[in-house]
């Protein structure tokens, strides 16, 4: 019985701990869970093995998806954004607010757009900033159940290379083409004043002045973002993370799903 105790007072200190604000007890969170996972095996098995494999088990947990739903998915070759109409607010916390704030930040409207990824449903409001010489998104993604939200700022250098600065919460499920220049910032910084702001200072930090970065069209912003799907698409089949399929659709490879599984445990240390 202390046994069974001593679990259970650690998934409830746990639970706790995850609904907590500060990231700090989230992640502490996240550790007790491991602590309750490793004293449940190791109650069960009666040696210090056991335990240690009630934590490696959760590094493996990825792998019943993995191989179920993702194995099987189909994903098209050529997807096109559609315009769409804005979803429910409700579903999308600071979404917003985030649009709200481009604005007051001198981002002008483009255009509200999205497509469909095996189910998963995308939608971007667009916006561009002239004398930032900039594009913002909000993006809005729906799968199931599942719905969050984040902000995108994308800059274009004359040498072709793309400098985006995002909040995006997940580790990306594909490989980032090489001219591609991903600067991640905490998901939990909503203010678009803030990210907007860390964008100014990673273009500083490369060193890409404003004056060697493209005046973005407005009118071709769409054709950038599946210009850029395309080119990614390809830059992993070469890579071999993908397989064509034949049909027009593309799926992931073994070496895509162990690359996936990177992925799944990234998010898990990274635990924002």
């Amino acid at each position: 019985m202390r046994e069974t105790l001593i679990v259970i007072g650690l998934m409830v200190l746990a639970m706790a701990l995850r609904s907590a604000r500060m990231g700090f007890f989230r992640k502490l969170g996240a550790l007790t869970f491991l602590a309750a996972s490793s004293c449940l095996f190791y109650f069960l098995t009666g040696n210090l093995v056991g335990g240690v494999f009630g934590v490696i088990l959760w590094l493996f947990l990825p792998w019943v998806e993995l191989l179920t739903r993702i194995r099987r998915m189909r994903l098209p070759l050529n997807n096109r954004l559609r315009h769409r109409e804005v979803p429910n607010p409700s579903f999308f916390p600071n979404a917003s607010e985030s649009a709200a704030a481009m604005e007051e930040a001198g981002f002008e409207h483009v255009s509200d757009c999205g497509w469909e990824w095996a189910g998963m449903q995308q939608f971007f409001r667009l916006f561009w900033h002239p004398e930032e010489r900039a594009v913002a998104a909000v993006c809005l993604c729906e799968q199931s159940d599942v719905a969050f939200a984040f902000v995108s700022i994308t800059s274009y250098d004359d040498d072709g290379c793309t400098w985006r600065t995002t909040n995006f919460p997940f580790a990306p499920t594909l490989q980032c083409s090489p001219n591609v220049q991903w600067n991640h910032v905490p998901c939990d910084k909503s203010c678009f004043h803030e990210i907007l702001t860390d964008h100014r200072n990673y273009l500083g930090r490369v060193r890409v002045p404003i004056g060697h970065l493209r005046m973005p069209d407005p009118e071709e912003i769409e054709d950038a973002i599946e210009l850029e799907m395309r080119k990614q698409v390809e830059h992993n089949l070469a890579a071999g993370i993908i397989r064509l399929t034949g049909d027009g659709h593309f799926q992931y490879s073994k070496r895509g799903l162990i690359f996936l599984w990177g992925q799944f445990i990234k998010d898990m240390v990274r635990l924002c």
